[in-house]
């Protein structure tokens, strides 16, 4: 497939004086799922080297970019909360203790309801421009519900997060070391074959910084790649255990030290920032520009959950990012491609270039600033995954 007549291509491989790889008037080849040449829309090969015909897509000067990588998204749920949301809007601060009302509604709920509401989810998230997906559990809280969690996320993304150190449910309120036991032991032993990552929510209310290396350490052992949930209620020490402990990311950093900002800058631990959960928790944004500034790598994420922040919109978070977050827009298109892609330790994502994957967003407008410029407009005009169309 040849998509040419591009006005405006993202391809996030720097040149010259541009990181972000700018190129107008090009053109991108796929073979299979791979992108195998890009340039200008002039010098664009006839025919791929298979000799096979061509089916070319003229992207009649529209913009296109990297698929969105959302590396952080709570899919895996039953319930609703949006009078808690209500709530909030009317000035009821926002407190992590929803969470133990979605996990009741989960548990209640057969797997093909929750497979049903996932799939449901994902092809939102694919019409919103994400091509990649990141599913955590945390919902479930139990071993059988943990496992089934991530076995039914398993079924649609690779990048499967066990959470089960999200909060203690409401059974071991009396008996939070016995339920740290449980997550590091039988839990972790149970889901760790259908997860590819550990978190846990470093937080007042949810995990304390000893409890977090414990659980943390505990999955490494079995093979899992750490990450964090820290800094989003308060200041804390969740950015330092997450250094230390050499997670890929730091998701929310929302309350930052200049302590914690000197840890990022010194690791290859990136700052996720989820803009859409301040949004929907009336909370101060994290400040991306003084992260940027000090050289942290980050990412921009949805943290599509029932409770903090209920949209899978990546259009809508770089918007947010751009306006609420003091970032270029280019510097937030490369955080929620590029900058996803590395909190999830992946290369072959993120970026427009031979060797990596076909996922690629055609825009309905001529630049990537127009996802800013245009916030709330369907501005997403066709999704390619390995090459395929999906939306």
């Amino acid at each position: 497939m040849l998509i040419t007549n591009i006005g405006e291509l993202t391809t996030n491989v720097p040149t010259g004086d541009d990181p972000y790889g700018t190129m107008t008037d090009a053109a991108i080849l796929i073979q299979g799922d791979r992108i195998v040449w890009v340039g200008p829309a002039g010098e664009a090969p006839s025919d791929p080297s298979t000799g096979s015909g061509t089916e070319v897509v003229d992207a009649r000067g529209r913009a296109v970019i990297p698929g969105f990588v959302d590396s952080h998204a709570h899919l895996v749920f039953a319930g609703d909360r949006a009078d808690e949301f209500e709530a909030r809007m009317t000035g009821v601060p926002y407190a992590a203790g929803g969470i133990r009302r979605t996990v009741a509604a989960t548990r209640a709920a057969s797997d093909d309801e929750l497979r049903r509401h996932l799939r449901e989810l994902v092809a939102e998230c694919a019409r919103q421009g994400s091509t990649t997906l990141e599913v955590k559990t945390g919902y479930g809280l139990t071993v059988h519900d943990e496992t089934r969690a991530a076995r039914i996320a398993s079924e649609v993304t690779p990048e499967v997060t066990f959470l089960g150190a999200h909060v203690v449910p409401a059974e071991y309120a009396d008996a939070r070391d016995d339920y740290v036991d449980l997550v590091t032991g039988p839990m972790l032993d149970a889901v760790a074959p259908h997860a590819k990552y550990i978190d846990v929510f470093c937080e007042r209310g949810a995990f304390t910084p000893d409890e977090s290396r414990r659980i943390l350490a505990a999955g490494m052992a079995h093979g899992l790649i750490p990450r964090m949930h820290g800094n989003q209620l308060g200041p804390g020490e969740g950015v330092q255990v997450a250094v230390e402990m050499g997670a890929a990311s730091v998701d929310h950093c929302t309350y930052l030290s200049d302590s914690d900002v000197l840890a990022l800058a010194g690791s290859s631990t990136v700052a996720t920032l989820l803009p859409g959960v301040e949004y929907s928790t009336r909370s101060p944004y994290p400040d991306a520009r003084r992260l940027l500034d000090a050289g942290v790598t980050v990412a921009i994420a949805s943290d599509c959950n029932p409770g903090s922040c209920f949209t899978s919109s990546m259009p809508l978070m770089v918007a947010l990012a751009v306006r609420e977050m003091h970032m270029t827009t280019a510097e937030a298109v490369w955080a929620a491609t590029a900058g996803g892609a590395k909190a999830l330790r992946r290369d072959d994502i993120g970026a427009i270039a031979p060797g990596m994957r076909a996922d690629l967003v055609l825009l309905d407008a001529p630049t990537r600033v127009h996802l800013a410029y245009r916030p709330g407009v369907p501005i997403i005009s066709a999704v390619y995954k390995d090459g395929v169309a999906v939306a």
